[in-house]
Formats: structure tokens, C-alpha cells, sequence
């Protein structure tokens, strides 16, 4: 079990290292080590984290990888309390690079913000986290199949999970709903579509 928690820490450490654009980036990160890579937890269990991140106050970023962190340790046998040692490990872990980083640059950034390589390198990572951002939409909305062969699975079950995702999007879209309400009304239908009808 300590191994495990060493393997979760420096995963999550890398993790938090290497990913550049927030929370929406890094869960295509995590999910391509987490799920794909190591193996430690399904796909569908992920889309569910992914799904809590989002409705729990705090970035979304870090929320999954707490929460990734429990369920990690718990599945592989740890108790409850054990578990939420793996949470706070993960945690930890994920946002540690940055308060490191940022403890170090402060000064540099300071200095050579106007200058034009640093300028460069910031527009050049504007598109590759974009890019991010759109591959985990795909992967949630896909499971595609870790060693590139085709899609496994839908992770949207059926026709009524497309509908109320695009009815969730047309109410952000045209009528300029708040993600409170969209998210609230969601877990309703949601509720009422699947477990009422």
C-alpha cells in the first residue's frame, strides 16, 4: 500500500508538472494516466469523478484528482480512512509543482513579461491547451480505446443522455443560463428521465 501511495504521488506530481491551462486540461492528463496507463480505475467510474468534480465548489482540476485519489486506494482494498489519505496525497501532489513554480518565477515573470520569447512560448500554448480541452471532451464523450483502435463504448448510454446534453447546451448557448441552474435542472431531468420514467 505504501508503494501505491508513492506511485499516486509522483503520478499526480508529474501531472500537475506537465499540464498548462487548468482544470479542464488536466483531466485529459489524468485520464490517460489514471485510467488508460495504470489502470487503476474504469472509465466509466472516471466519467462519474469527472462529473462530481464538476458540480463541487473548487477548481475542477484539482477536485478530480482528489477524488481520483480516494477511489485509487480504496480499490485497491485501503479503508475509508486509508482512502482519504490517498485524496489528500493526490492533492497534494497536483498542486504542488505550481506553488513551487510559482514560488521560484515570481521575480523572473516579473522581469521579462514584455519580452518577446516569453510572449511566444505563451501564444504557442494557447492552441495546445485548447487542443487538451477538446480531446477530454472527446474522451468523456467516447471511450476510446487506450491503444488507439476504436471506440469501446459510449459513455452517453442512450438517446436520452444526447438529448439532455444538448438541451444543456442550448440553454447555456441561447439562452444564457448560469451553470448553477443548468447543472441543478440537469441532476433533476436526469433524475426524473432515469429512475421516475
Amino acid at each position: 500500500m505504501v508503494l501505491l501511495f508513492l506511485q499516486l504521488f509522483v503520478e499526480f506530481f508529474l501531472i500537475g508538472l506537465f499540464t498548462f491551462g487548468g482544470g479542464y486540461a488536466v483531466i485529459g492528463v489524468i485520464q490517460s494516466q489514471v485510467v488508460a496507463a495504470r489502470g487503476w480505475i474504469s472509465e466509466s467510474a472516471f466519467t462519474d469523478i469527472v462529473a462530481i468534480s464538476q458540480m463541487t465548489p473548487g477548481p475542477v482540476g484539482l477536485n478530480c484528482s482528489t477524488y481520483v485519489g480516494y477511489e485509487v486506494i480504496r480499490e485497491a482494498g485501503g479503508a475509508q480512512i486509508v482512502a482519504t489519505l490517498g485524496s489528500l496525497t493526490a492533492s497534494l501532489a497536483v498542486v504542488l509543482p505550481s506553488f513551487l513554480i510559482m514560488l521560484l518565477i515570481v521575480r523572473v515573470y516579473m522581469k521579462f513579461s514584455k519580452s518577446p520569447l516569453f510572449q511566444g512560448v505563451l501564444s504557442g500554448l494557447r492552441p495546445a491547451v485548447a487542443g487538451l480541452i477538446g480531446a477530454s471532451a472527446l474522451a468523456l464523450t467516447l471511450n476510446i480505446c487506450p491503444d488507439g483502435l476504436g471506440i469501446v463504448a459510449a459513455n452517453f448510454p442512450d438517446w436520452k443522455a444526447w438529448v439532455l446534453a444538448a438541451l444543456a447546451f442550448g440553454a447555456y448557448t441561447f439562452l444564457k443560463a448560469g451553470p448553477i441552474l443548468i447543472l441543478s435542472f440537469g441532476a433533476l431531468a436526469g433524475f426524473i428521465v432515469y429512475y421516475l420514467i
